[in-house]
């Protein structure tokens, strides 16, 4: 099935996925590509419509991105947010200027005509701004919409030509009727049709594997998170028991994770599933071992040894499944940028299983989007929703050396932490919460004894994609009973501190 696509063309902003995910939230497909796409690409790709995102740059600025002018008049619907909104004014003949003020932050927006673009929209709410040049002149054939105090041309665009320009953000929570007014778009301007699903995408997918793998052997390494569980069923419903997983235990998963992975998916889906018990191998490999980056690269590289030693076991496979998901696919192709850590995901398998072709079966699909999928297939809320955790687990959630007691301190910790979000209903409100061994200890009281333990550290973000992040503001009543729970119940713990610093200038690991 062709579905309909938008297409956003990415300028560079903070908010460029966001905008992405709104429009599929819609029901509508669409793909983020950088912004240099020439008229004839864009022809090819065939969208309903076309955005333009946010960016950092001046339009008038020597280095700015720049758009084909044709591209405004191939007649397909275009909305620019931001420096898009800006460009489109340039590119057409109009004026861009640095304003007199900046706006950032919540404006009053006033609509000052009609428009298909404000359907359901009261004539005064809330927007988003982030500006510092604004238009200041329109195109020939352009009107003036709407206003913010400080940005008389915060919404302008011709109805005959289905362009249309907003200064603020629509696509953050806060501006108010922003989803209403992408809806709006996509619906009343794009004439869209909503027909992209999960049910849709799951009954495609399975048909396009199957005629992919036919009865060729497929190869999978299980981590037990949510990205390699969903690709994994979405195999297994077309290959059936052609599919073999191999589950690396490494003795740094969360606690009862190995347990519940082969009970999910060895026992409960009936998949192939192979079990590489390696614990000691990785515990012995970490003794000693306090540097992040050396525990990250011996787990790396212990990981593609023991897994390649699984798959020789099965000779030779035609496909190698991975879990790469969309966001993964967009910053790959962002260029380079400075290494901040190495990536928490183990990678390299391909230059060690003999192999045709690898299938990536959730490559265009959004976190949320696999979620949606996962309850789909039928998986569990247990698996489905499980917190993510990098691929060397446990081992960077430990300052400095790994070792076996205190693996068992911050696996009670954690899990007791995961047990009372749950209980208090924010699983799903908080992108990201776990529990952290720090390398300090603290004196304490525990019954009649002065204890000298390790302090706990716990971490809970807010996000949209991980690219920044919020702490989250949990209930001072949840806290405190995991505080006490952990305290009274955790051996080797008797202090308990809450991580309030956001994404930047901190990330969200503290390894």
């Amino acid at each position: 099935m062709q579905h309909e696509k938008v297409l956003v063309l990415d300028f560079g902003g903070q908010y460029n996925q966001l905008i992405a995910r709104r429009v599929r939230d819609h029901g509508v497909y669409c793909d983020l590509k950088p912004c240099g796409m020439t008229k004839e690409e864009i022809l090819s790709y065939a969208p309903i419509g076309i955005i333009f995102t946010g960016g950092p740059s001046s339009v008038y600025g020597e280095d700015a991105p720049q758009i084909q002018r044709e591209i405004l008049e191939l007649g397909i619907p275009v909305l620019g947010i931001c420096y898009g909104a800006q460009l489109i004014a340039h590119t057409l003949g109009g004026e861009v200027a640095r304003g007199e003020e900046s706006e950032y932050g919540k404006r009053e927006l006033v609509l000052e005509e009609e428009s298909p673009l404000f359907a359901g929209i009261p004539k005064r709410s809330v927007c988003w701004m982030s500006h510092t040049d604004r238009v200041v002149s329109l195109p020939e054939g352009f009107a003036r919409l709407a206003r913010t105090g400080g940005c008389p041309v915060a919404v302008f665009g011709s109805e005959q030509k289905r362009i249309f320009g907003v200064q603020f953000h629509p696509e953050v929570v806060h501006s108010e009727y922003g989803n209403v007014l992408l809806k709006n778009f996509l619906f009343g301007v794009c004439k869209a049709k909503g027909d992209w699903t999960m049910k849709n995408f799951v009954r495609e997918q399975v048909a396009l594997l199957r005629q992919k793998i036919g009865g060729k052997k497929v190869l999978l390494a299980m981590s037990g998170g949510v990205d390699s569980a969903v690709a994994a069923t979405l195999v297994h419903r077309a290959a059936g028991e052609n599919l073999t997983c191999v589950f690396v235990d490494h003795g740094l998963h969360r606690k009862g994770e190995p347990e519940e992975v082969m009970r999910v998916f060895r026992d409960g889906l009936k998949m192939n599933l192979i079990k590489a018990d390696a614990a000691d191998l990785f515990l012995d490999a970490l003794k000693g071992v306090s540097d992040p980056e050396k525990k990250r690269k011996i787990i790396g590289k212990l990981f593609i040894e023991v897994f390649e030693r699984e798959a020789k076991k099965l000779g030779k496979v035609d496909f190698l499944v991975q879990g790469t998901i969309y966001p993964d696919v967009i910053e790959s192709g962002k260029g380079k940028s400075a290494v901040i850590k190495s990536h928490h995901n183990v990678g390299g398998l391909p230059d060690v299983v003999d192999f045709e072709e690898i299938v990536e079966p959730l490559r265009d699909l959004f976190k949320d989007e696999v979620r949606r999928v996962g309850t789909e297939l039928g998986l569990p809320d247990e698996i489905v929703w499980r917190q993510p955790c990098p691929g060397p687990a446990l081992a960077i959630r430990i300052m400095g050396e790994v070792t076996r007691e205190k693996l068992e301190t911050l696996r009670d910790a954690d899990a007791i932490f995961r047990e009372e979000i749950a209980k208090a209903g924010l699983m799903r409100d908080i992108w990201q919460y776990f529990a952290v061994l720090t390398d300090s200890k603290t004196v304490g009281v525990q019954g009649d004894f002065r204890t000298y333990e390790n302090v706990i550290a716990l971490r809970a973000v807010t996000s949209v994609d991980a690219m920044t992040a919020d702490f989250a503001r949990i209930p001072y009543e949840v806290l405190e009973r995991v505080s006490s729970r952990i305290t009274g119940e955790v051996k080797r713990a008797n202090r308990i501190v809450y991580d309030i610093t956001s994404k930047p200038p901190a990330t969200i690991e503290w390894e």
